[in-house]
């Protein structure tokens, strides 16, 4: 392998490791247009044998329609393997996330390992071609098993006075 090649792949890498960054961003900030602009028209996604898509279309319907106001989520990836042949690559990260749904009081926390697809579009931009994960755990919690729980910020609900102040 050349030197210019050695290059050019670690700035794909670099290029695609921001994908993924935006890609989760995006997702929990419910920035869905944002969020459809990491994925290619085509792009799949598998996360589990039940959650599935076949379009990004599909993909985005579901998360607005699931990942509500009311949803909180925490996605955070590390430790990506990154492959770069030309145009396309593939990428292996470790996914820690939660996901607080305080109406049901309830708190998911969880890992897996994310292996990813990616293609350098006709635009010079790297995209997701296709993402989905293999859990290694998964638990649910209720929040009213946490003693003292409370929760102080919440970017999507309605501003109202905590009686306690800030510091309880």
């Amino acid at each position: 392998m050349s030197e210019l090649s050695s290059i050019d792949e670690l700035v794909a890498v670099a290029a695609i490791s921001r994908l993924k960054y935006r890609y989760l961003r995006a997702l929990d900030t419910k920035s869905w247009d944002e969020f459809a602009e990491t994925l290619i028209p085509e792009a799949t996604a598998t996360y589990s044998d039940y959650l599935q898509f076949e379009s990004r279309e599909a993909l985005l319907t579901f998360m607005r329609n699931t990942l509500g106001p009311n949803v909180i989520t925490e996605h955070r990836c590390d430790h990506p393997e990154i492959d770069v042949a030309g145009d396309q690559a593939t990428g292996v990260w470790y996914l820690s996330d939660s996901v607080l749904i305080p109406e049901h009081n309830m708190l998911l926390r969880g890992a897996a390992y994310y292996s990813d697809r990616y293609v350098r579009d006709s635009d010079g931009r790297w995209r997701i071609a296709h993402t989905g994960y293999e859990r290694t755990f998964e638990m649910v919690i209720s929040l009213g098993d946490l003693p003292g729980y409370r929760l102080t910020a919440n970017r999507w609900a309605a501003a109202t006075p905590d009686p306690e102040g800030p510091l309880g």
